[in-house]
């Protein structure tokens, strides 16, 4: 079975410039009881110059709240701040569907400085 080949829009360079796509550090990670998919809160350490976001993520399949603690993660700060239930989410953690559907995280393989923008 042959498959179709994914579509993908064209942008320009300057689209993608403008996405504010950094590393943080996750320094709290609890459970998002009060959400409507089973989710954790993450607060995540962007550096001093930024400072600490909150972002809800659904990567409880595949993360225990303990694995989270000083994991780094790449996330996109900005759009605009999204009320999901109680939780205001600042930021917009990354990540891959698997082939189940469980949501893998984006993450530098590497040290790098928090707050460092992709290039």
């Amino acid at each position: 079975m042959v498959k179709e080949p994914v579509k993908v829009e064209l942008i320009e360079w300057n689209d993608f410039a403008k996405v504010e796509i950094r590393v943080g550090k996750v320094v709290r990670a609890e459970v998002f009881a009060a959400a409507k998919k089973p989710a954790y809160v993450l607060h995540v350490d962007f550096g001093d110059k930024i400072g600490i976001k909150k972002s809800s993520a659904q990567i409880t399949e595949l993360y225990r709240v303990d694995e989270l603690m000083g994991k780094l993660v790449v996330a996109v700060l900005n759009f605009p701040k999204k009320q999901i239930g109680p939780l205001m989410s600042e930021c917009l953690v990354t990540g891959f569907h698997n082939e189940n559907g469980a949501i893998a995280l984006c993450v530098p393989d590497k040290s790098v400085p928090l707050g460092a923008k992709l290039l």
